[in-house]
């Protein structure tokens, strides 16, 4: 991953509203979810969950599949991966903030 394409991750998921989207898809796990159910667990109104979901779509961190009539959305697991590998290689690499115990569990020290 360049700086570029991690700088627009990172921007896709500066807004609140994108977050709540990447995060619910995620915990939906790789089943994904239609729009519908995307805007009964967040309570978006449609066409703002269209756009967020564009703009995720477009950063690489959502995709959408045609299944018939709807349109499944997930979370693009690798490209989250990648994204969140970035940030723990190039800002914290020669850091001792950071101890794989610690990332294995979740935390930061």
């Amino acid at each position: 991953m360049i700086i570029e394409e991690a700088a627009q991750g990172f921007a896709a998921l500066g807004s609140e509203a994108r977050l709540e989207v990447v995060l619910t898809l995620v915990k939906a796990g790789p089943e994904g979810m239609t729009v519908g159910d995307i805007q009964a667990k967040t309570g978006m109104a449609a066409s703002t969950l269209a756009h967020h979901l564009k703009f995720l779509a477009s950063a690489g961190l959502v995709t959408q599949e045609k299944s018939g009539r709807s349109v499944i959305n997930t979370a693009a697991y690798q490209h989250l991966e990648a994204l969140a590998g970035y940030l723990l290689k190039e800002c914290c690499a020669d850091s001792n903030v950071l101890s794989s115990a610690n990332l294995r569990k979740g935390e930061l020290v």
